[in-house]
């Protein structure tokens, strides 16, 4: 993370806040290289939240035989999609954090990175240092889950000397829900809409939804509500999970095994959104709009993505709606 300040919000000369909005992601490698993948994944692996199993067996596992073998490949999987400002998820980050301060020019907003730069620990202790005294969190995950949710919410109550609260999840929003929307009915305007609408999610061990995380019940709620929204009968549209890693058994149906389904039913035109990725990112970017378009060519049929709200008006406004809202209701 750079030495230099974070910079206050409002006009120039303005006094420093005293509260803050930190917009969090997941994390990503500082650099398309295997070096830095190795040590992105060495820490976004090692969470408990992430992977639960002991230490002493993970981790001679992890950074002697995932790490590497998993990071030259994934380098090179984010070489295809880097930007010149970064990855997509932290460059797409910084540039909505700056769209949502424009909306909100009496409260200093900063994004920050669960694993990886900026983190938040560094990021939040930065804050307290330079005179301010309350941050709301706000994840940049839709739909609340113990892997990705919670594992802010650990950084955030070993904030000492700070008030701070933690915006659990957006999912039913009806501002988000209507952006959602409004950018799937903009994206078939201008290339015409497919037989078929997929919701693409983030995958998710099912032993974790068994447990009663409540992410497949969020998803579901949210992609009924955007199909509401456009109209969309229960034939036009359906929902699956992506971006699957090891062995056991995740959540069902899988992206790619739905395609597949898809094209043996004579589809030919689907058009796939990922609604709980806040911004584009690998898994959307290379996963989706790149490696499933092509496999689903190869079968016949062509896959057009949606891109996600990214740093767009609309998303920028969202949030600073929830944004003001909590923390107007926080006494």
């Amino acid at each position: 993370m750079s030495d230099s300040p974070i910079p206050a919000s409002g006009a120039s000369g303005q006094d420093t806040a005293t509260t803050a909005v930190v917009l969090v992601n997941l994390g990503t490698p500082s650099a398309p290289t295997a070096a830095a993948v190795r040590r992105y994944l060495a820490e976004f692996l090692s969470d408990r939240r992430v992977v639960s199993l002991s230490p002493w067996l993970w981790q001679p596992l992890l950074r002697g035989v995932i790490l590497p073998l998993r990071a030259p490949p994934v380098a090179r999987k984010y070489a295809s999609v880097w930007l010149d400002d970064g990855s997509p998820l932290a460059a797409y980050t910084r540039r909505l954090a700056v769209a949502v301060q424009r909306e909100l020019p009496g409260v200093r907003v900063v994004d920050a990175m669960r694993y990886g730069e900026p983190a938040l620990p560094a990021t939040l202790q930065r804050l307290q240092a330079e005179g301010v005294r309350r941050v709301l969190v706000l994840p940049l995950y839709p739909q609340y889950s113990t892997t990705t949710t919670a594992a802010v919410g650990d950084v955030v109550a070993r904030a000492d000397g700070l008030q701070t609260r933690l915006v659990e999840d957006y999912h039913l929003e009806p501002d988000w829900i209507a952006a959602v929307a409004q950018s799937i009915r903009e994206h078939r305007e201008v290339h015409g809409a497919g037989e078929h609408l997929l919701f693409s999610f983030h995958g998710l061990p099912q032993r974790v939804a068994d447990a009663g995380d409540p992410y497949p019940l969020q998803c579901e709620a949210g992609a009924h509500a955007i199909a509401a929204a456009l109209g969309l009968e229960p034939s036009q549209w359906g929902l699956a999970y992506q971006s699957r890693f090891g062995r056991e058994r995740w959540l069902e149906p899988a992206t790619a095994t739905a395609l597949v389904e898809l094209a043996e039913q004579g589809v030919r035109t689907v058009d796939v959104v990922a609604p709980g990725f806040a911004v584009d990112c690998l898994e959307t970017l290379e996963e989706v709009a790149m490696m499933l378009a092509e496999d689903f060519a190869a079968r016949g049929g062509s896959l057009r993505y949606i891109p996600c709200l990214n740093d767009s008006p609309a998303h920028a406004r969202v949030l600073a709606t929830i944004a003001r809202r909590e923390l107007d209701g926080w006494q």
